[in-house]
């Protein structure tokens, strides 16, 4: 039985379901609308992109998703729960990750210090004063993760010693602590060098296939080979949904994205 298999039959009828619905979700800020009746679905383990250019509504969409906003009108499920009105707490508690674009690292501790503290907050033991013994399921768990995000030959420099592209990377092996079964990757490509854009792409391809996840980029190269499919939003709104290569030729998408300078940040 694989791992994906093994998730599933944990999950039991839910599994049958989806990892994300979205249904009309609208956000407003006073007069505007940063999101309007956003309707997307989601499969447990897909791999989306979200692209759009500046003030299409993609950060606004994780914020909504995540519980930071709580939409003005609309329903979210994950795996089949309606979680409109959770706090973030209890989404993360049902599975839900992100990574954020402002780093949130401890840069005084090692890379091994940061991922094991980051196991053991969404552990019973988290409250633990206790130093970690050399059999602690958490520190084995913790040297996974490092491994996975392609950091153990640094695991015990210090986060501030390492480089931007490096600290991209831990921040992707904190969003995988605890057994996440749905990650929020938000502009994971942001001021990485080509070199560190490829390692980006293999660690996210490498990912256990029962992980689903949504990725906001403006690379759309690196977002492209690492989605099986892509929503296109444009002033709030979805604009086209496909495959990757659909969404690459069409030529609505290309006047939209290449208008824009595809690079900006936003």
């Amino acid at each position: 039985m694989s791992m994906a298999d093994t998730a599933a039959a944990r999950l039991g009828s839910v599994s049958a379901g989806n990892a994300l619905e979205l249904r009309g979700v609208t956000k407003m800020f006073g007069a505007l609308a940063a999101i309007a009746d956003v309707t997307m679905t989601v499969r447990p383990g897909e791999r989306r992109a979200v692209l759009g250019s500046n003030g299409a509504g993609k950060t606004t969409l994780f914020n909504c998703i995540t519980g930071d906003f709580l939409p003005t009108s609309g329903t979210i499920r994950l795996f089949g729960e309606d979680v409109t009105a959770f706090p973030a707490h209890e989404r993360i508690r049902r599975g839900l990750r992100r990574t954020y674009q402002i780093s949130l690292l401890f840069t005084g501790l090692t890379v091994a210090d940061n991922v094991y503290l980051a196991c053991r907050g969404v552990s019973r033991a988290r409250f633990s004063m206790l130093r970690p013994r050399r059999g602690d399921p958490l520190l084995i768990r913790a040297g996974e993760l490092i491994e996975a995000v392609h950091l153990t030959p640094a695991r015990d420099r210090l986060v501030s010693e390492l480089s931007y592209g490096q600290q991209r990377q831990l921040e992707i092996a904190l969003a995988l602590a605890g057994a996440p079964r749905f990650i929020l990757f938000d502009e994971p490509a942001a001021g990485l060098s080509p070199a560190e854009r490829r390692e980006l792409v293999a660690i996210l391809t490498g990912l256990p296939t029962h992980i689903g996840f949504i990725i906001i980029e403006h690379d759309m190269d690196v977002a492209l080979r690492v989605a099986e499919s892509v929503t296109m939003m444009h002033n709030g709104r979805v604009f086209k949904e496909g495959m990757p290569a659909e969404i690459e030729e069409d030529a609505e998408v290309q006047a939209l994205y290449l208008g824009d300078g595809s690079h900006a940040h936003g």
